[in-house]
């Protein structure tokens, strides 16, 4: 391409060289929509404040949007001579209408039309990771009703802990999810400033109506300085942060049932339409799904990383460092999404052993604190209880059995406070007496699973 038919060329004489060209292309193929959107409302504000002539507005409008179809149709191949995005979509926009096409430009910078298409996207990922994290707690809260009462052990330090339900455990991941769509909420929120009007870093020397372009691409507020607007990223460091922390959740989620679905715990059969095989193993089935969710939380930190050592060094205002922060978002948000989507398909066709759940949260000496709880409610200090049922562990394990099957006569000899009510400790009793906000009784459950649904709409 010569140096004339650039966005820049006038300054430059010949060609640019081709691993110039390749090595400084755009990576925004993907945002024409954004960039068509944000140029339309420009021009039409520039037509209505009398900066370029009212009918090469209309004739701008009118090309932009036979030039979106273009795009909607595939018809606008990708021409590595053209940049970027932006001068695709102004060559085919010269290519219909000719020199009024020029006027487009006018009172903008690639500086502030880049910050614009990149809000705008980001906006766009934002309103996509909500609606993804909706459908996917709201499948978690509707597995929480289902196994309210279905009691399984709750581990710390990856041993058994204490008995709780499915439900309850599942319901851990819902919270974590509803901070994870706060924070997109939030992310967007401060995304939501339009930059455009504040051209390369110091204004426009026109009358421009910024207000006007703002409502009609949907933002609540314009930038308040005109340098902050055209060299800010943060936006883009939080959504990757968002990105992040989100699929940092799921992979503790994966890890639970790559475990789950091992022969040592054979608490879920993995279904066959979210498992792989091995090539040597015939018995084999892989929870590759959960697996590879869990490894892309890694590419995540690696995208919220990037952003930030992007941005650690720039001095004000732009530099074309920044150019690299769309393969950090775009890169983020899609694998984020596929992530979100394919789990809220997974988990309800997880296939859980109830049976062997149920068994295993009566075991490992999980009702020790009952115990001492029970010895609690008959006065005893708990620290004293504490270890009264330390012994009993102590006795349990040398008889090689739990401690629902020791004799009564070994609880007498711990203490007199027990009484034969000590040997109706059950895993259920367990579970009814936790009926506490926020505990792991089945109806606190439910009720939790309910208020969590009501929170997402």
């Amino acid at each position: 391409m010569s140096a004339e038919g650039r966005t820049w060329g006038g300054r430059f004489e010949g060609g640019m060289h081709e691993l110039t060209r390749d090595y400084t292309a755009g990576m925004d193929r993907d945002l024409w929509e954004f960039d068509i959107a944000g140029s339309i409302a420009h021009a039409r504000m520039l037509g209505r404040q009398g900066i370029i002539p009212a009918a090469d507005a209309d004739a701008i409008i009118a090309g932009l949007e036979a030039v979106r179809e273009k795009f909607r149709r595939g018809e606008i191949p990708w021409n590595p001579e053209l940049e970027d995005i932006h001068t695709h979509i102004e060559s085919a926009l010269r290519d219909l209408i000719g020199e009024p096409a020029g006027r487009l430009h006018t009172a903008r910078s690639r500086n502030d039309q880049v910050a614009l298409v990149n809000r705008m996207a980001v906006r766009a990922l934002c309103d996509d990771a909500v609606a993804a994290l909706r459908e996917l707690i709201l499948v978690i809260c509707e597995l929480a009703e289902r196994h309210a009462a279905d009691p399984m052990p709750g581990y710390t330090h990856v041993q058994r802990a204490q008995p709780i339900t499915l439900g309850h455990h599942l319901l851990a991941y819902g919270e974590m999810l509803l901070r994870d769509r706060d924070r997109f909420l939030d992310c967007r929120r401060r995304v939501n400033v339009m930059p455009l009007g504040s051209g390369a870093l110091a204004g426009a020397p026109y009358p421009l109506d910024r207000e006007m372009v703002a409502r009609e691409l949907g933002f609540d507020a314009i930038s308040r300085n005109s340098i902050d607007a055209t060299a800010d990223r943060d936006f883009v460091a939080e959504f990757c942060f968002a990105c992040a922390m989100t699929q940092v959740h799921i992979s503790r989620l994966s890890e639970e049932i790559i475990l789950w679905a091992s022969s040592e715990y054979a608490f879920v059969r993995l279904p066959d339409a979210f498992a792989t095989g091995s090539s040597i193993m015939p018995q084999k089935k892989n929870a590759d799904v959960a697996e590879l969710a869990r490894g892309r939380a890694g590419r995540l930190i690696g995208e919220l990383t990037g952003i930030l050592a992007t941005l650690k060094g720039l001095p004000l205002a732009y530099n074309r460092d920044l150019q690299e922060d769309k393969a950090y978002y775009l890169a983020a948000g899609r694998t984020l999404i596929q992530t979100l989507q394919v789990f809220a398909a997974m988990l309800p066709a997880l296939q859980f052993d109830l049976a062997r759940m149920r068994e295993a949260a009566g075991q490992g000496y999980a009702l020790a604190t009952d115990i001492a709880d029970y010895l609690v409610k008959k006065g005893m200090p708990f620290r004293q209880a504490h270890a009264v049922v330390g012994g009993l562990v102590r006795e349990a394990e040398s008889r090689g059995c739990e401690l629902n099957e020791l004799p009564l006569e070994v609880y007498r000899a711990a203490s007199p406070l027990f009484e034969p009510d000590v040997l109706a400790i059950t895993v259920e009793s367990a579970l009814d007496a936790r009926d506490v906000p926020g505990g792991t009784a089945p109806r606190r459950v439910r009720e939790a699973a309910r208020e969590l649904r009501a929170l997402v709409g």
